[in-house]
């Protein structure tokens, strides 16, 4: 019987982190739709570059203004409820975006797109925290954040099979839809290890319980976010995660467009190739959860096992998107991408995990909504400088040397900000 049971524990943890896999590519699926219909949205809106890429950033303005509240709330409330609402949020705004015939509704859609996937990343890594102890998180959390790139891989072909059929208004209805779906099976399915009542001998095999976090609004501020607002590491991990995805973002909202004006191929072409980069990303997303576990296996401290591969994959990011603006052919072009993102990937990964490093469990979500916040300014501003940079020159050369700048910064923050003492007792 207890072996039963303890089997029973494991699907049921390994189904979650399918689901929060799926949650996360359909999140970043409907993300990625007006990057890969923002040239027949421009004709049908009849807007400018800079008026995309307003549309485009529009979302993680929203997604910035709701990481802390989500945060506090994921530390406090059970996964099942705060994702689930989120799931049905987005879907509804990813069905409205394709159903408004105003910019200022399409806008308004992409507000409660980005504040209905505040929830995702947040809530569900803090599910991963109750499910896994420390030192097997780092696989699932690589898996988790895979599916930030692995949604923009498949997004492509998918979504443009979709268009062909509905156009880029059914498409949008139809992806929104299927993450309906996925939130009707999240909240059937998911259960916190606690409700489950285990016994002593599977207790053994989760994590140990931290209670430590503050009921009330008040003390939650005081206790949680004032701590780590006050503490310097907060602060290298918000800028430093701002320069991963400002150069990851730009590539989701961008490479399409960059490929169909810089190479003249068509919007198929274009958005069959920017699958290819992408699913380099995924690739280093998923490697950099083993990476950091192989690290720890060999000794390596909690630290060092996520900064030192963030680091290295940083540098070689910043440098790859520099070179993809070689005048090269398309091949070696791709090729820059595709290195770029694979780097991008594992950066993405270790410096999502190193979150769970430096916060005590009942503060990780309010960590890294906080690291999220700069995350998402680097989303936001990644392709709104990009947009204006292409109408004034003409070109995204500078908006790609302008990422790779920012890259190299971030190299230098988490290189030289984080310290020993900033890491959390286990």
């Amino acid at each position: 019987v207890l072996m039963r049971r303890h089997s029973v524990r494991r699907c049921r943890r390994r189904i979650t982190v399918l689901l929060l896999m799926a949650a996360g590519c359909i999140s970043y699926i409907d993300r990625a739709a007006l990057s890969v219909s923002n040239t027949a949205v421009m004709a049908d809106m009849h807007m400018s570059y800079t008026g995309m890429g307003l549309l485009l950033s529009v979302f993680a303005w929203a997604y910035l203004a709701g990481q802390i509240p989500t945060g506090l709330l994921a530390d406090r409330f059970d996964s099942r409820v705060l994702l689930g609402a989120g799931l049905v949020l987005w879907s509804c705004a990813q069905m409205a975006f394709g159903l408004v015939h105003s910019v200022t509704g399409l806008f308004l859609a992409r507000i409660g797109l980005g504040l209905g996937e505040t929830p995702l990343f947040l809530s569900g890594t803090r599910a991963l925290v109750r499910w896994y102890r420390p030192q097997e998180r780092g696989r699932p959390l690589g898996l988790f954040n895979g599916s930030a790139a692995l949604g923009p891989a498949l997004a492509p072909p998918l979504l443009l099979a979709i268009m062909m059929v509905w156009g880029w208004r059914g498409m949008s209805v139809a992806i929104g839809a299927a993450s309906l779906v996925l939130a009707v099976v999240w909240i059937r399915f998911y259960r916190d290890p606690a409700d489950l009542s285990p016994n002593t001998a599977t207790r053994q095999t989760l994590p140990r319980s931290d209670h430590s976090a503050p009921a009330g609004l008040v003390q939650a501020l005081r206790h949680d976010l004032g701590y780590l607002l006050r503490r310097r590491s907060s602060w290298v991990l918000t800028a430093g995660y701002a320069g991963v995805i400002y150069i990851t973002w730009l590539y989701a909202t961008w490479m399409p467009a960059w490929l169909q004006t810089s190479r003249h191929l068509t919007i198929g072409q274009a958005g069959m190739l920017s699958a290819l980069p992408q699913f380099c990303g995924f690739a280093g997303s998923v490697l950099g959860g083993f990476v950091v576990d192989h690290l720890a296996a060999m000794g390596v401290g909690r630290l060092n096992a996520c900064r030192t591969p963030l680091v290295l994959a940083m540098l070689v990011a910043a440098i790859a998107t520099a070179l993809a603006t070689l005048p090269t052919g398309l091949t070696v072009m791709i090729t820059f991408m595709g290195v770029a993102l694979f780097a991008g990937g594992l950066a993405l990964s270790t410096g999502w995990m190193l979150g769970t490093v430096i916060a005590a469990e009942h503060r990780v979500a309010t960590l890294q909504a906080i690291q999220n916040t700069g995350g998402s300014l680097g989303g936001a501003l990644a392709p709104a400088v990009t947009g204006l940079l292409a109408d004034r020159f003409g070109s995204f050369t500078p908006s790609m040397l302008t990422a790779g700048a920012i890259g190299l910064a971030s190299v230098a923050i988490y290189q030289f900000g984080q310290r020993p003492e900033d890491v959390a007792a286990p």
